[in-house]
């Protein structure tokens, strides 16, 4: 029951840099019983988790291993991973689209998330029939949390350089270092491990948490997500069977790093959840206030506020779903084989970036303005924005920073460009992709430069997915498109001059109707469309 796309007709990363596709998969598209796990997850959400937060926050013992159960009792916590262990093997499109529903609170998404998403796909992917039939049951069921340890105090963006150690001794591998920042690490049974074997073959390794030497020091005192666990697993002559290896010796980097791949993609849509949310709960305190005699939500710049919450989540929206259609299509033309998946995990990592970058940053303009609309209520507990607020400035740090993505996505589509996996003119057919498409042989001598091609680039993206998406549904999503197109066409003319030191000219571009939008959002209590 996987999506289908129709973007291509077989696999090409970054094909949206040289041509336009007649259609793409759209998120009207997820029907029949996909809709209804989707609503499955959406009711599991406001009627399971949504009235705990509280309790969440404060860390409530056994209260977040229960809705974990609970939600893999309902089939949540292994939908993308293989059926013959215990997943329900459908597509990682529509995982993805239920971890937006499940992911309405940032604490529960984090859990939720990585124990469905980053800690079993390296295991589904790379891990052998014995391996699986062994772990995932349990993670796919709910019954064990997973975790996914790879940072270290002075290793996070440059992941290779870890340096936590692998020694074959008497037929085991004994494991020592410390791993920083690890999700769920309090509630996790089962740890994905990355760590140097003879402190130079970078391997994964399965570690469970009762294996001698293995610990879990105290929490981190967060900003936000204070109901989710975030603590240092610590390994000292820690004993993993050699069996527990994951992959080959030495190519650790292929679990590490398609694990982000794919991960980046499912953060993409764990970042739009709460954006949901609090556009929801911004709709619903903005009716009921009222200044000057009048609900404020009849204020031009509140209604202007609403639609450009709406315009943005649209268009991530409108990528995410997109990737997540063809990153399926990969795993349906290459999977089933370890060297198959990688490969399937690897074709968009390009786009998996750029979804990641722009739906977090979209979450934080649309989370910040929401909390804008409460004015001075918001700024305090008492009402629930201030919560997303805090839970959101998490997003552009972790899976990769946002600046080391924007590093990968100019990088990446070069290197394909030279090696002929990619054409190298841009679809001339918007403002942005023709500046692209003029940059993309431009020098880049510094980050910044570099920075600001992969903002083109990934604008190009954004814009052909927001734009297609119009063209194929029609009504609101037309009107939404008109008003995300001159915010984009800005920030690429940005971009390009950042790159050129020369200004161009902006196209002449249709206003918006605020107001109609603002209007959509108000009945909806969410998004435009």
């Amino acid at each position: 029951m996987r999506s289908s796309t129709i973007d291509n007709s077989s696999p090409a990363g970054c094909a949206f840099f040289s041509t336009t596709p007649d259609s793409i998969f759209t998120p009207e598209q997820f029907v029949g019983d996909e809709a209804l796990m989707i609503r499955v997850a959406e009711e599991f959400s406001r009627g399971e988790v949504l009235p705990l937060v509280e309790r969440l926050d404060h860390q409530e013992e056994g209260l977040m291993p229960g809705l974990i159960r609970q939600a893999g009792d309902l089939g949540l916590c292994g939908v993308d991973s293989p059926d013959e262990f215990g997943g329900l093997g459908l597509g990682k499109n529509l995982a993805a689209r239920i971890l937006e529903f499940m992911s309405l609170n940032g604490s529960f998404s984090v859990t939720y998330g990585i124990t469905s998403g980053i800690s079993q796909v390296g295991l589904s992917l790379f891990g052998t029939d014995e391996q699986k039939a062994k772990y995932l049951p349990r993670l796919t069921s709910g019954e064990w949390i997973g975790a996914y340890a790879l940072s270290e105090p002075n290793s996070g963006s440059d992941a290779l350089s870890a340096t936590t150690r692998a020694d074959l001794r008497d037929g085991k591998y004994v494991l020592n270092g410390t791993k920083m920042w690890i999700s769920n690490a309090k509630w996790a049974d089962l740890f994905l491990v990355l760590a140097k074997i003879d402190g130079d073959k970078f391997s994964a390794f399965l570690v469970e948490k009762d294996f001698p030497g293995v610990s879990v020091s105290r929490e981190e005192h967060k900003m936000g997500l204070k109901g989710s666990s975030t603590a240092r697993l610590v390994l000292e002559n820690a004993e993993v069977p050699q069996e527990n290896l994951l992959h080959q010796v030495g190519q650790g980097h292929h679990v590490a790093f398609n694990a982000l791949n794919i991960g980046r993609f499912k953060l993409a849509s764990m970042s739009i959840g709460p954006a949901r949310d609090a556009m929801g709960l911004a709709a619903a305190y903005a009716l009921d206030r009222k200044q000057f005699g009048q609900s404020i939500s009849t204020f031009g710049l509140i209604q202007k506020k609403f639609a450009m919450m709406a315009a943005w989540f649209y268009a991530a929206e409108s990528m995410i779903y997109r990737t997540g259609a063809l990153i399926d299509s990969a795993f349906d033309e290459y999977g089933g084989t370890v060297d198959g998946n990688r490969k399937a995990a690897e074709e968009y990592a390009i786009e998996c970036s750029a979804c990641k970058v722009f739906a977090t940053e979209a979450e934080s303009l649309i989370v910040d303005e929401a909390l804008q609309v409460y004015g001075g209520y918001g700024f305090t507990e008492e009402f629930p924005i201030a919560r997303h607020y805090r839970d959101a400035r998490v997003s552009r740090i972790y899976e990769g920073t946002n600046e080391i993505n924007r590093l990968f996505i100019a990088d990446r589509l070069r290197r394909r460009i030279k090696d002929g996996r990619v054409e190298g003119a841009a679809a001339g057919d918007s403002f942005i992709s023709e500046l692209a498409g003029k940059a993309i042989d431009l020098p880049t001598p510094d980050q910044i430069s570099t920075g600001a091609l992969s903002d083109l680039l990934m604008l190009a993206y954004a814009e052909q997915s927001a734009r297609l998406r119009a063209k194929q549904v029609g009504g609101v999503a037309n009107e939404l498109y008109t008003l995300f197109l001159p915010w984009a066409n800005s920030r690429a003319a940005e971009a390009y001059q950042t790159l050129t030191g020369a200004s161009v000219t902006l196209p002449a571009a249709k206003i918006g109707d605020n107001a109609a939008i603002a209007d959509v959002v108000y009945a909806k209590r969410g998004p435009a469309i």
